[in-house]
């Protein structure tokens, strides 16, 4: 029962980092064409920085997510076995 616990909790890791991978490759790609467009269409001015920038900011959220606040987060893990040894008899 506890090594089916582990691997449901290993597995919604890897595909919660996965999914934040994928985020990353999309947002370099999409950016990257829509910096190009601005360059190559409209030089003088520079529009592309804002989707970037509000992009970019969704993308740190969803980092910080998977990394921080994460169900499998290790200090979590930690400050829930410190409150399990208080309440232990």
């Amino acid at each position: 029962m506890h090594d089916n616990h582990a691997y449901r909790t290993a597995k919604r890791d890897v595909e919660r980092k996965m999914g934040l991978a994928i985020h990353a490759t999309i947002y370099v790609a999409v950016n990257t064409g829509l910096m190009l467009f601005n360059f190559l269409i409209v030089p003088h001015k520079l529009w592309a920085g804002w989707p970037l920038l509000g992009w970019g900011i969704g993308l740190l959220f969803h980092a910080l997510a998977v990394f921080l606040h994460g169900p499998g987060a290790a200090w979590k893990q930690r400050l829930i076995e410190k409150e399990m040894r208080k309440h232990r008899p």
